[in-house]
């Protein structure tokens, strides 16, 4: 019962989310009818593209509408005509890929970097880390991706600038990835560093940690036997957190780098004043994050006291 009403309290914010996606786009000025509309086109003619497309009906009717049918699977057609699901089939798995990979990378460099600290602490690696760390994050995406591009590309040469996608519509070669991996990775990685460094900064003053310390214990064995499994419910919380963040930085970063995502696909659907792709975007994002943040819970949950 518990797991059921905190699912569906994620549910209803990402219906809340989506609502609010409706009402943005609605504040735009022009439309999806004259945003599309053929040069030329008389007022006639775009008047009766808008009743084509709904846009005469109440916000609320169409965003009813929409929503009843997004449980089926149905993300609605664009303003073009186009079914939304086929626009984001080969662009979103391509997202997923880049914000995966940066995810995992993420994972990695911050668990390492945190424990690091940890085992030296209040020494010149602690205090290192700690001040990388909060530079690193301190650094926008696109700021971060812009050096990437000056140092590795433009004065190095080591990487491609750009990604190329193949027929398959997929980056051509895997050092493609590497940049906007790094892009979207470095930053979250600060963050996330300074949340396992202060996790375990918590937990060291535990007693079960300070009973194995008396014990002599190695300082390698007391931090990932006794204080890390108690930090992992704070660390899961974080990380998750960071979802959100590497998804959102994705549509940025691959627009800069070029990488064939949903970034391309959402800002020619802002520029259309496309609401039905925008939100189609704005769920699939939103389910991706939902279940990370309920895998975070389902750690959380067989954490707390770990390490006792």
């Amino acid at each position: 019962m518990r797991a059921g009403a905190v699912l569906l309290r994620r549910i209803l914010v990402l219906a809340a989310l989506l609502a609010v996606v409706f009402a943005a786009v609605e504040m735009l000025p022009g439309d999806a009818a004259t945003a599309t509309a053929e040069r030329g086109d008389s007022a006639a003619a775009i008047a009766a593209r808008r009743e084509h497309l709904g846009l005469d009906r109440p916000l609320w009717e169409r965003f009813t509408d929409w929503m009843t049918a997004l449980p089926t699977g149905d993300l609605g057609t664009s303003a073009r005509g186009e079914k939304v699901a086929d626009l984001l089939r080969d662009p979103f798995p391509n997202t997923l890929t880049l914000a995966g990979a940066a995810f995992a990378l993420t994972v990695a460099a911050s668990l390492a970097l945190g424990c690091l600290a940890a085992a030296r602490p209040g020494r010149r690696t602690d205090r290192m880390i700690g001040h990388t760390a909060t530079t690193a994050f301190a650094v926008p995406d696109f700021v971060l991706a812009t050096g990437l591009v000056l140092v590795l590309s433009l004065w190095t040469g080591l990487l491609p600038a750009v990604t190329v996608a193949d027929a398959s519509g997929k980056p051509a070669e895997w050092t493609m990835m590497i940049m906007p991996v790094l892009a979207l990775a470095v930053p979250q990685t600060g963050w996330n560093t300074r949340i396992v460094r202060g996790a375990l900064a918590d937990q060291a003053d535990a007693a079960h940690v300070e009973a194995a310390r008396l014990d002599g214990l190695s300082t390698t064995r007391v931090l990932l036997r006794h204080a890390l499994p108690g930090a992992l419910p704070v660390i899961a919380t974080g990380i998750a957190t960071s979802t959100g963040m590497l998804l959102g930085g994705a549509v940025v970063v691959e627009t800069l780098f070029n990488h064939p995502g949903i970034g391309t696909v959402l800002a020619g659907a802002v520029a259309g004043r496309d609401t039905t792709l925008i939100a189609g975007c704005v769920a699939l994002a939103g389910a991706a994050i939902t279940l990370v943040l309920l895998a975070a819970d389902l750690v959380r949950a067989k954490t707390v006291g770990a390490g006792r």
